[in-house]
Protein backbone atom coordinates (compact mmCIF):
# COMPACT_ATOMS: atom_id res chain seq x y z
CA UNK A 1 0.00 0.00 0.00
CA UNK A 2 1.35 3.54 -0.97
CA UNK A 3 0.53 6.51 0.58
CA UNK A 4 1.79 10.20 0.40
CA UNK A 5 2.16 11.47 3.41
CA UNK A 6 1.27 15.12 2.21
CA UNK A 7 -2.34 14.09 0.85
CA UNK A 8 -2.47 12.51 4.28
CA UNK A 9 -1.93 16.14 6.36
CA UNK A 10 -4.15 17.84 3.69
CA UNK A 11 -6.77 15.43 4.57
CA UNK A 12 -6.35 15.71 8.35
CA UNK A 13 -6.02 19.50 8.12
CA UNK A 14 -9.31 19.65 6.24
CA UNK A 15 -10.85 17.45 9.15
CA UNK A 16 -9.51 19.68 11.41
CA UNK A 17 -7.74 17.03 13.05
CA UNK A 18 -5.18 17.84 15.71
CA UNK A 19 -3.10 14.72 15.99
CA UNK A 20 -2.04 11.96 13.50
CA UNK A 21 -1.67 8.59 14.54
CA UNK A 22 1.17 6.64 12.04
CA UNK A 23 0.96 2.65 13.96
CA UNK A 24 1.60 -0.75 12.99
CA UNK A 25 -1.34 -3.12 12.71
CA UNK A 26 -3.90 0.34 13.29
CA UNK A 27 -6.14 1.96 10.30
CA UNK A 28 -4.65 5.80 10.09
CA UNK A 29 -5.85 7.45 13.20
CA UNK A 30 -6.71 11.11 13.94
CA UNK A 31 -7.29 12.83 17.45
CA UNK A 32 -10.18 15.20 16.83
CA UNK A 33 -11.82 17.66 20.02
CA UNK A 34 -10.11 15.31 22.22
CA UNK A 35 -11.54 12.43 20.73
CA UNK A 36 -9.84 9.58 18.40
CA UNK A 37 -11.02 8.81 15.05
CA UNK A 38 -10.03 5.66 12.44
CA UNK A 39 -9.80 6.47 9.25
CA UNK A 40 -11.61 3.17 6.75
CA UNK A 41 -8.13 2.76 5.11
CA UNK A 42 -6.43 -0.86 5.21
CA UNK A 43 -4.50 -1.72 8.61
CA UNK A 44 -0.83 -0.24 8.33
CA UNK A 45 1.84 -2.66 8.24
CA UNK A 46 5.30 -2.10 9.34
CA UNK A 47 6.28 -1.54 5.78
CA UNK A 48 3.78 1.34 5.07
CA UNK A 49 4.97 2.74 9.15
CA UNK A 50 8.90 2.94 8.02
CA UNK A 51 7.56 4.22 4.24
CA UNK A 52 5.80 7.28 5.91
CA UNK A 53 8.36 7.99 8.95
CA UNK A 54 10.66 8.14 5.90
CA UNK A 55 8.89 11.00 4.01
CA UNK A 56 8.47 12.79 7.43
CA UNK A 57 11.84 12.62 7.57
CA UNK A 58 12.52 13.93 3.75
CA UNK A 59 9.88 16.80 4.31
CA UNK A 60 11.61 17.92 7.39
CA UNK A 61 15.27 17.74 5.71
CA UNK A 62 16.34 16.05 8.42
CA UNK A 63 18.65 12.87 7.53
CA UNK A 64 16.69 9.12 8.06
CA UNK A 65 19.70 7.63 8.83
CA UNK A 66 19.83 9.61 12.08
CA UNK A 67 16.85 7.71 13.20
CA UNK A 68 17.66 4.10 11.70
CA UNK A 69 21.31 3.88 12.32
CA UNK A 70 22.01 5.14 15.50
CA UNK A 71 19.85 2.80 17.87
CA UNK A 72 17.39 6.21 18.23
CA UNK A 73 14.73 5.02 19.99
CA UNK A 74 12.56 8.33 19.34
CA UNK A 75 13.03 11.48 17.32
CA UNK A 76 10.98 14.96 18.29
CA UNK A 77 11.44 17.81 15.68
CA UNK A 78 9.01 20.36 14.17
CA UNK A 79 8.83 21.14 10.09
CA UNK A 80 6.86 23.24 7.84
CA UNK A 81 5.25 22.63 4.33
CA UNK A 82 4.51 25.94 2.50
CA UNK A 83 0.74 26.38 1.64
CA UNK A 84 -0.09 23.49 3.84
CA UNK A 85 1.04 24.24 7.87
CA UNK A 86 3.40 23.30 10.27
CA UNK A 87 3.40 19.86 12.36
CA UNK A 88 5.12 18.61 15.23
CA UNK A 89 6.34 14.86 14.57
CA UNK A 90 7.55 12.19 17.29
CA UNK A 91 9.01 9.38 15.41
CA UNK A 92 9.59 6.23 17.40
CA UNK A 93 9.66 2.62 18.05
CA UNK A 94 7.08 0.48 18.97
CA UNK A 95 7.09 -3.39 18.56
CA UNK A 96 10.66 -3.04 16.37
CA UNK A 97 8.53 -0.95 13.54
CA UNK A 98 8.69 2.68 12.96
CA UNK A 99 5.98 4.73 14.12
CA UNK A 100 4.60 8.50 14.44
CA UNK A 101 2.58 11.18 15.72
CA UNK A 102 2.67 14.03 13.92
CA UNK A 103 0.59 17.38 15.86
CA UNK A 104 -1.11 20.18 13.21
CA UNK A 105 -0.06 23.59 14.30
CA UNK A 106 -2.00 26.19 12.45
CA UNK A 107 0.13 28.62 10.45
CA UNK A 108 0.17 31.90 12.24
CA UNK A 109 -0.24 32.28 16.18
CA UNK A 110 -3.13 30.57 18.04
CA UNK A 111 -6.23 33.36 19.14
CA UNK A 112 -6.59 33.50 23.09
CA UNK A 113 -10.52 34.27 22.68
CA UNK A 114 -10.43 30.92 20.55
CA UNK A 115 -8.55 28.76 22.62
CA UNK A 116 -10.37 30.08 26.47
CA UNK A 117 -7.45 31.62 27.29
CA UNK A 118 -8.70 33.96 30.15
CA UNK A 119 -7.26 37.36 30.49
CA UNK A 120 -5.94 36.66 33.69
CA UNK A 121 -3.43 34.33 32.24
CA UNK A 122 -2.42 37.04 29.07
CA UNK A 123 -1.86 39.95 32.04
CA UNK A 124 0.83 38.01 33.47
CA UNK A 125 3.29 39.34 30.82
CA UNK A 126 3.52 43.05 32.56
CA UNK A 127 6.19 41.00 34.99
CA UNK A 128 9.35 42.64 34.51
CA UNK A 129 11.16 40.06 36.03
CA UNK A 130 10.50 36.57 38.14
CA UNK A 131 9.47 32.91 37.17
CA UNK A 132 6.06 32.36 35.64
CA UNK A 133 5.15 28.55 35.19
CA UNK A 134 2.77 27.03 32.91
CA UNK A 135 2.09 22.92 34.04
CA UNK A 136 -0.05 20.40 32.87
CA UNK A 137 -0.01 17.09 31.23
CA UNK A 138 1.20 16.56 27.90
CA UNK A 139 -1.15 17.99 25.42
CA UNK A 140 -2.86 20.21 27.64
CA UNK A 141 -2.02 23.34 25.94
CA UNK A 142 1.05 24.99 27.65
CA UNK A 143 2.39 25.92 24.19
CA UNK A 144 -0.38 27.94 23.15
CA UNK A 145 -0.65 29.72 26.40
CA UNK A 146 2.61 30.27 26.36
CA UNK A 147 2.59 31.51 22.77
CA UNK A 148 -0.30 33.86 23.38
CA UNK A 149 1.41 35.48 26.46
CA UNK A 150 4.52 36.10 24.19
CA UNK A 151 2.76 37.80 21.31
CA UNK A 152 0.87 40.01 24.00
CA UNK A 153 4.66 40.54 25.48
CA UNK A 154 6.22 41.11 21.21
CA UNK A 155 3.58 43.64 21.05
CA UNK A 156 2.78 45.73 24.64
CA UNK A 157 6.78 46.65 25.29
CA UNK A 158 10.14 46.65 23.48
CA UNK A 159 12.94 44.30 24.44
CA UNK A 160 14.94 40.82 23.38
CA UNK A 161 12.38 37.59 23.97
CA UNK A 162 15.00 34.96 23.87
CA UNK A 163 13.24 31.28 23.22
CA UNK A 164 14.55 27.95 23.76
CA UNK A 165 12.00 25.46 22.53
CA UNK A 166 12.27 21.08 22.04
CA UNK A 167 10.97 21.30 18.58
CA UNK A 168 9.80 25.31 17.80
CA UNK A 169 6.11 25.02 17.88
CA UNK A 170 4.83 28.89 17.01
CA UNK A 171 6.82 31.18 14.79
CA UNK A 172 6.66 34.34 16.22
CA UNK A 173 7.76 37.80 13.71
CA UNK A 174 9.83 40.69 15.10
CA UNK A 175 7.22 42.85 16.91
CA UNK A 176 8.13 45.71 18.84
CA UNK A 177 10.57 43.14 20.25
CA UNK A 178 13.06 41.28 18.73
CA UNK A 179 12.67 37.41 19.14
CA UNK A 180 15.09 34.86 18.81
CA UNK A 181 14.05 31.19 18.87
CA UNK A 182 16.14 28.50 19.55
CA UNK A 183 15.56 24.95 18.55
CA UNK A 184 16.52 21.78 20.86
CA UNK A 185 19.07 20.13 19.86
CA UNK A 186 19.31 21.26 16.30
CA UNK A 187 20.40 25.48 17.10
CA UNK A 188 21.92 24.31 20.59
CA UNK A 189 22.65 21.12 22.39
CA UNK A 190 20.46 21.23 25.88
CA UNK A 191 17.92 23.10 27.54
CA UNK A 192 20.71 24.24 30.14
CA UNK A 193 23.32 25.01 27.47
CA UNK A 194 20.38 27.13 25.71
CA UNK A 195 19.82 29.10 29.37
CA UNK A 196 23.42 29.88 30.10
CA UNK A 197 24.43 30.96 26.36
CA UNK A 198 20.48 33.18 26.69
CA UNK A 199 21.28 35.05 29.45
CA UNK A 200 24.85 36.02 27.88
CA UNK A 201 22.56 37.28 25.11
CA UNK A 202 20.57 40.76 26.59
CA UNK A 203 17.56 39.04 27.40
CA UNK A 204 14.63 40.41 28.62
CA UNK A 205 12.38 37.94 28.31
CA UNK A 206 13.62 34.18 28.17
CA UNK A 207 10.98 31.33 27.09
CA UNK A 208 12.17 27.94 28.29
CA UNK A 209 10.62 25.38 26.68
CA UNK A 210 10.79 23.11 29.83
CA UNK A 211 12.01 22.25 32.87
CA UNK A 212 13.45 19.00 33.21
CA UNK A 213 15.92 18.35 36.12
CA UNK A 214 18.06 20.48 38.53
CA UNK A 215 20.75 22.06 36.31
CA UNK A 216 17.87 23.95 34.10
CA UNK A 217 16.06 24.30 37.34
CA UNK A 218 19.05 26.16 39.09
CA UNK A 219 20.27 27.91 36.31
CA UNK A 220 16.40 29.15 35.58
CA UNK A 221 15.51 30.57 38.67
CA UNK A 222 19.13 32.20 38.81
CA UNK A 223 18.42 34.45 35.71
CA UNK A 224 15.05 35.00 37.33
CA UNK A 225 17.12 36.40 40.56
CA UNK A 226 19.40 39.04 37.14
CA UNK A 227 15.82 40.83 36.68
CA UNK A 228 14.80 39.08 33.54
CA UNK A 229 11.26 37.65 33.11
CA UNK A 230 11.18 33.59 32.79
CA UNK A 231 8.43 31.84 31.58
CA UNK A 232 8.63 28.10 31.22
CA UNK A 233 6.22 24.94 31.62
CA UNK A 234 6.72 21.65 33.57
CA UNK A 235 4.15 18.28 33.78
CA UNK A 236 2.79 18.90 37.20
CA UNK A 237 -1.03 19.41 38.03
CA UNK A 238 -1.55 22.37 40.55
CA UNK A 239 0.60 25.31 42.03
CA UNK A 240 1.74 23.50 45.00
CA UNK A 241 2.68 20.25 43.52
CA UNK A 242 4.72 22.56 41.13
CA UNK A 243 6.56 24.20 44.31
CA UNK A 244 7.27 20.83 45.43
CA UNK A 245 8.49 19.30 42.38
CA UNK A 246 11.18 21.88 42.35
CA UNK A 247 12.24 21.65 45.55
CA UNK A 248 12.70 17.82 45.39
CA UNK A 249 14.75 17.93 42.36
CA UNK A 250 17.61 19.65 44.88
CA UNK A 251 19.41 16.99 47.42
CA UNK A 252 18.53 17.84 50.83
CA UNK A 253 21.37 19.65 51.66
CA UNK A 254 20.29 22.49 49.12
CA UNK A 255 15.97 22.09 49.69
CA UNK A 256 16.00 24.97 52.04
CA UNK A 257 18.21 27.38 50.04
CA UNK A 258 16.27 26.97 46.46
CA UNK A 259 13.26 27.32 49.18
CA UNK A 260 14.31 31.07 49.69
CA UNK A 261 15.27 31.69 46.42
CA UNK A 262 11.93 30.40 44.92
CA UNK A 263 9.86 32.36 47.44
CA UNK A 264 11.56 35.34 46.22
CA UNK A 265 11.11 34.50 42.65
CA UNK A 266 8.06 33.04 41.86
CA UNK A 267 5.70 35.39 39.86
CA UNK A 268 3.10 33.37 38.91
CA UNK A 269 1.70 29.62 38.41
CA UNK A 270 -0.87 28.56 35.66
CA UNK A 271 -2.10 24.79 35.87
CA UNK A 272 -4.39 23.64 33.02
CA UNK A 273 -5.96 20.54 31.41
CA UNK A 274 -8.18 19.96 28.94
CA UNK A 275 -11.66 18.81 29.26
CA UNK A 276 -14.42 17.71 26.97
CA UNK A 277 -17.54 19.52 26.68
CA UNK A 278 -21.37 18.78 26.16
CA UNK A 279 -20.69 19.97 22.36
CA UNK A 280 -18.20 17.32 21.63
CA UNK A 281 -15.23 19.87 21.68
CA UNK A 282 -12.88 20.35 24.44
CA UNK A 283 -12.43 23.50 26.42
CA UNK A 284 -9.59 24.56 28.97
CA UNK A 285 -9.94 24.48 32.59
CA UNK A 286 -7.08 26.77 34.78
CA UNK A 287 -5.72 27.09 37.69
CA UNK A 288 -4.31 30.72 38.54
CA UNK A 289 -1.99 31.32 40.91
CA UNK A 290 -0.24 34.97 41.82
CA UNK A 291 2.52 34.87 44.10
CA UNK A 292 1.49 37.01 47.20
CA UNK A 293 2.73 37.82 50.26
CA UNK A 294 1.23 34.94 51.79
CA UNK A 295 1.87 32.43 49.30
CA UNK A 296 5.68 33.47 49.71
CA UNK A 297 5.53 33.07 53.25
CA UNK A 298 4.18 29.63 52.70
CA UNK A 299 6.74 28.36 49.98
CA UNK A 300 9.66 29.35 52.84
CA UNK A 301 8.13 27.98 55.69
CA UNK A 302 7.73 24.53 53.68
CA UNK A 303 3.52 24.99 54.08
CA UNK A 304 2.92 24.69 50.38
CA UNK A 305 -0.70 22.61 51.01
CA UNK A 306 -1.71 25.50 52.13
CA UNK A 307 -1.71 27.45 48.68
CA UNK A 308 -4.62 26.04 47.37
CA UNK A 309 -6.61 28.08 50.40
CA UNK A 310 -5.02 31.27 49.61
CA UNK A 311 -5.63 30.70 45.74
CA UNK A 312 -9.51 29.48 46.23
CA UNK A 313 -9.91 33.02 48.93
CA UNK A 314 -8.41 35.50 46.38
CA UNK A 315 -10.43 35.90 43.30
CA UNK A 316 -10.38 39.77 43.78
CA UNK A 317 -6.28 39.06 42.45
CA UNK A 318 -7.03 37.09 39.41
CA UNK A 319 -6.15 33.64 41.07
CA UNK A 320 -8.86 30.94 41.09
CA UNK A 321 -8.38 27.41 41.61
CA UNK A 322 -8.74 24.48 39.39
CA UNK A 323 -12.19 23.07 40.88
CA UNK A 324 -13.13 26.70 40.71
CA UNK A 325 -12.90 27.06 37.47
CA UNK A 326 -14.33 23.24 36.73
CA UNK A 327 -17.42 24.74 38.67
CA UNK A 328 -17.58 27.49 36.44
CA UNK A 329 -17.71 25.65 33.53
CA UNK A 330 -20.84 23.22 34.66
CA UNK A 331 -22.60 26.34 35.85
CA UNK A 332 -22.10 27.94 32.21
CA UNK A 333 -23.36 24.95 30.71
CA UNK A 334 -20.05 24.41 28.88
CA UNK A 335 -19.23 21.07 30.69
CA UNK A 336 -20.83 18.14 32.91
CA UNK A 337 -21.10 17.55 36.07
CA UNK A 338 -19.25 14.13 35.16
CA UNK A 339 -16.68 15.56 33.63
CA UNK A 340 -15.89 18.15 36.01
CA UNK A 341 -15.80 15.42 38.92
CA UNK A 342 -13.85 13.58 36.78
CA UNK A 343 -10.81 16.08 36.30
CA UNK A 344 -11.27 17.60 40.06
CA UNK A 345 -8.22 17.91 42.13
CA UNK A 346 -10.79 17.41 45.08
CA UNK A 347 -14.04 15.35 43.87
CA UNK A 348 -15.73 15.47 47.09
CA UNK A 349 -15.74 19.13 48.01
CA UNK A 350 -16.79 19.91 44.28
CA UNK A 351 -19.60 17.29 44.42
CA UNK A 352 -20.49 19.15 47.90
CA UNK A 353 -20.32 23.11 46.22
CA UNK A 354 -22.52 21.52 42.90
CA UNK A 355 -25.07 20.15 44.90
CA UNK A 356 -25.25 23.14 47.09
CA UNK A 357 -26.00 25.12 43.60
CA UNK A 358 -28.21 22.76 42.66
CA UNK A 359 -25.82 21.70 39.66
Amino acid sequence: MTMKLEEILQYMIDNNASDIFIVAGLQLSYKKGGQQFRTDSERLMPADTYNLVEQIYGLARRDFRHFTENDQHDDDFSFSIPGLGRFRANVFRQRSSASAVIRVIPFGLPDPKANGIPEEVLELSRFQKGLVLVTGSAGAGKSTTLACIVDRLNHERSGHIVTMEDPIEYIHRHGSCIVTQREIPTDVATYAEALRSAIRESPDVILLGEMRDQDTMATAVTAAEMSQLILSTMHTSSASSTVDRIVDSFPSAQQRQIRMQLSLVLRAVVSQQLVPTIQGGVVPAFEIMVANTAIRNLIREEKTYQIDSVVASSSKHGMRTMDQSLFRLVKDGIITRDVALQHAIHPEALRNRLNTSGL
